[in-house]
């Protein structure tokens, strides 16, 4: 994406003080949603950084509970590939595996059904934001348990001053660095 085009999907971000808790500095992916070229502008720019980037199929996007799911469904259909949810726990029917984390404001589960992912399977993960990298340092959990592979985590938004990505087992692609 070309500078102007990130200046573009920061000015569209939304920014909610104090939510979910006092504190907090919200960063709303959805006003993004609501500009139709902004969309497939960042769906085109992670399709061809993904297809650039690894020369070897991908087989599944892991979209993380819950906008994970906005874009995830979409990438993976254009990758050609699976798409598998990951999810707060009880959410999903089926045995599942799960993986507890701590994110900014609390500590959580995540799970997702094991047959999902095949041994070997190579995964992308996406989800809007990275900040602490619980949430996804949790999702790569969960992928090791079902005997995959993570190949690269994809981000809307990176907080960088919170150093997430260095917790990560696998590259960092990050739209927006805040």
């Amino acid at each position: 994406m070309s500078n102007q085009d990130i200046e573009r999907l920061k000015n569209l971000l939304g920014t909610h003080v104090d939510f979910p808790q006092k504190g907090i500095v919200f960063k709303d992916i959805f006003p993004i949603f609501q500009d139709p070229t902004a969309v497939e502008a960042m769906v085109c720019n992670i399709v061809h950084h993904i297809n650039s980037t690894y020369s070897e199929k991908i087989d599944a996007v892991v979209g993380l509970d819950a906008r994970g799911f906005l874009l995830g469904p979409i990438i993976a259909l254009r990758l050609g590939a699976a798409f598998v949810p990951v999810r707060k726990q009880g959410k999903l029917p089926g045995e599942c595996v799960q993986a507890t984390y701590v994110k900014e404001y609390g500590e959580d589960v995540f799970e997702m059904q094991k047959n999902a992912l095949k041994e070997g399977h190579r995964v992308i993960v996406i989800d809007d934001l990275i900040a602490t990298g619980g949430s996804a340092e949790a999702a790569g959990e969960l992928i090791k348990k079902c005997n995959a592979k993570t190949v690269e985590y994809v981000f809307i938004i990176e907080l960088d001053f919170l150093n997430g990505a260095k917790t990560l087992d696998a590259p960092v692609y990050s739209l927006i660095h805040l």
